[in-house]
């Protein structure tokens, strides 16, 4: 069985293995999704609760799977936890629902909630593929959300635009304007800036971890200089 720490689970799911910044895992709906908040949040959300149902689901009957038939049951209970947040999209966010298209359906090949059934789910116990769901679904989602901020500041020049599409009337003053009236920069509007904005957020990652792994190097060579070899001759009192 795959022993994994909570600590471990944590850290894999938030930044280590993050799927979009590591694996590259699902950058179809990361692009097409990722200009409005509203739209990210939605899509967070859906793939969440498959991710985490669909985790539990396969820990609790692991043993009884094996084989060639893994795979096709896995898809299965994926399209199960698919096909039911899809109908309560319908009926209490339809306007969003049909905004996301698509994409919510698709959910069901999403590269992430596969590869956690497959690699985690199916050789743990159920409260830590219950956890390992919660943490890579917000992994998922803290990169989406901050992409598609980026993205809505910086093509109209406003945020959280149309939020009443999934918090209700209490939502419909929300939009800040950042810029001036009027203000639009199509380019990330569209997939090109997306792919752009995606880069420079793999790229930050990637100069994070450069400068812990300096830092870690540094204080290990500390550690090697001030540890001195005693060598001892005669009888120790």
């Amino acid at each position: 069985m795959n022993i994994r720490s909570y600590k471990s689970i944590l850290n894999n799911g938030i930044w280590e293995e993050n799927q979009r910044l590591v694996l590259f895992l699902g950058l179809c709906p990361l692009i097409a999704v990722s200009n409005s908040i509203v739209k990210a949040l939605g899509l967070s959300i859906a793939t969440m609760f498959v991710l985490l149902f669909s985790n539990i689901t396969i820990s609790l009957i692991k043993k009884s799977i094996s084989g060639i038939v893994k795979i096709p049951i896995f898809i299965i209970i994926i399209a199960t936890f698919t096909t039911i947040i899809e109908l309560f999209m319908k009926v209490f966010t339809y306007e969003l629902y049909i905004l996301l298209g698509i994409f919510v359906p698709l959910i069901i090949v999403n590269g992430l909630i596969l590869n956690r059934a497959e690699i985690f789910a199916c050789k743990n116990s159920v409260i830590k593929s219950a956890f390992d769901g919660l943490i890579f679904g917000t992994g998922f989602s803290a990169v989406l959300i901050t992409l598609s901020a980026v993205r809505e500041v910086l093509s109209v020049g406003k945020i959280f635009i149309n939020m009443d599409l999934l918090f209700g009337s209490a939502a419909v003053d929300w939009n800040m304007t950042v810029f001036s009236e009027g203000y639009s920069f199509l380019l990330f509007m569209l997939p090109p800036g997306a792919f752009i904005l995606l880069g420079f957020l793999i790229a930050l990652k990637n100069l994070i971890d450069d400068k812990a792994n300096t830092l870690s190097g540094n204080e290990r060579s500390s550690l090697k200089k001030e540890t001195k070899r005693v060598r001892t001759t005669g009888p120790v009192a």
